[in-house]
């Protein structure tokens, strides 16, 4: 390995130890906002720790072709180290900023969508329940009108027909069966209340 390979995998290394700061210090601040229960921590942990080490490998493979050599962890150190003094603090107002501003998008959104789709809704059904029920108020207070208004003509065909009634028999043959369920029908209602 020459040395101008060795200074650019320190310096890719420097360049992962800082990439690894940032990445905790994400995995950190997400964590500590989203309250996560333990065992998902955990898992988190398991999941930042193969995320870096796919990282550094990557970072390593691209700059000596995936040769591991003391200085190498040097350079890791150094990065971590760099970004923990320089950048940590500035990185975690960022993110919380980042944070803050992804949910104040989706109070605004809800409220957007609540104010332009559920709301107009909500008023229209009102509105189509009320207009509804006038006309079914409407339609029984003219169908009772009708009622009155016709009665008196009912009375008078009835007592004109009068005399034709011995003539004129209606008959209405129900079937057996028809009948024999209806009683029981009837007497099982009559048995449940």
């Amino acid at each position: 390995m020459t040395l101008h390979i060795q200074f650019v995998t320190l310096g890719m290394m420097y360049a992962g130890g800082l990439a690894l700061g940032g990445l905790y210090d994400v995995y950190r601040v997400l964590s500590g906002q989203l309250k996560v229960r333990a065992w998902l921590r955990a898992v988190l942990d398991l999941l930042y720790w193969l995320m870096g080490t796919l990282l550094v490998f990557v970072m390593l493979y691209e700059s000596n072709w995936g040769e591991v050599r003391p200085f190498i962890f040097l350079g890791l150190g150094i990065g971590i180290t760099f970004y923990f003094l320089v950048f940590s603090r500035t990185m975690i107002r960022v993110i919380r900023f980042m944070i803050r501003a992804v949910l104040a998008t989706i109070r605004v959104g809800k409220r957007t969508v609540q104010l332009l789709i559920i709301k107009p809704a909500l008023v229209m059904y009102r509105i189509v329940v009320i207009f509804l029920g006038f006309l079914v108020a409407t339609a029984i207070f003219l169908y009772k009108i009708v009622l009155q208004l016709l009665y008196p003509v009912w009375k008078l065909l009835l007592w004109l027909l009068k005399p034709f009634g011995r003539w004129i028999r209606f008959r209405v043959s129900v079937p057996a069966w028809v009948l024999k369920t209806g009683q029981s029908i009837a007497a099982w209602l009559r048995r449940l209340f």
